[in-house]
């Protein structure tokens, strides 16, 4: 796999033609891993969001569930004199 415009820069530039065609060749497969690299970042960040959504939904279920049962508990436990 070859970049065709920085090898065509490169022999504007009057590089030989072995080297352009290298470095053309080499920054290509640097290329190559880095769309590797945003297809994980890609897979993380819908993760992320998944997680995200999760705690939201337990943390909202805890002050919906835990909120009034501390009321009950401290209410009845101020009736009864424990407090």
């Amino acid at each position: 796999m070859m970049m065709g415009k920085l090898y065509a820069a490169l022999r504007a530039a009057n590089v030989p033609d072995k080297e352009a065609g290298d470095a053309a060749e080499e920054v290509a497969a640097y290329d190559g891993r880095l769309g590797g690299f945003k297809m994980r970042l890609t897979r993380i960040e819908a993760d992320l969001t998944i997680l995200k959504w999760m705690v939201g939904t337990v943390v909202t279920l805890l002050v919906a569930i835990g909120g009034p049962a501390l009321w009950l508990l401290l209410r009845v436990a101020s009736k009864l004199g424990a407090l």
